[in-house]
């Protein structure tokens, strides 16, 4: 089914053990469950604590997923309505290479 690609997280609200992440996390469960048959990994938000090697530049990710998609186009489109984006978060679409044949 296509090609694999990686939603890379960033921005958005900071979830807290409150009613507004209860509400994040059910807005986020409506979402997979749209998009069931293109997820290869639901991924996870990462931990505050990092560090960082070599150059790297911009904004914190803060978590990924990974779908399957037939282009690049339409793993855009998949993210239409998207909780992280209704959040004020951003993604980006990366798609990854599959080198078992190399």
């Amino acid at each position: 089914m296509g090609n694999k690609y990686l939603y890379l997280y960033s921005g958005g609200e900071k979830l807290h053990n409150d009613e507004s992440s209860k509400a994040a996390l059910k807005e986020w469960c409506a979402y997979f469950g749209k998009i069931h048959g293109a997820i290869v990994d639901h991924g996870a938000p990462f931990a505050a604590e990092e560090q960082r090697v070599g150059r790297v530049e911009g904004s914190r990710a803060n978590g990924y997923s990974v779908i399957h998609a037939n282009s690049l186009d339409e793993a855009i489109a998949l993210t239409d309505g998207h909780p992280h984006i209704a959040r004020g978060g951003g993604i980006e679409v990366f798609e990854l290479l599959d080198l078992s044949e190399i």
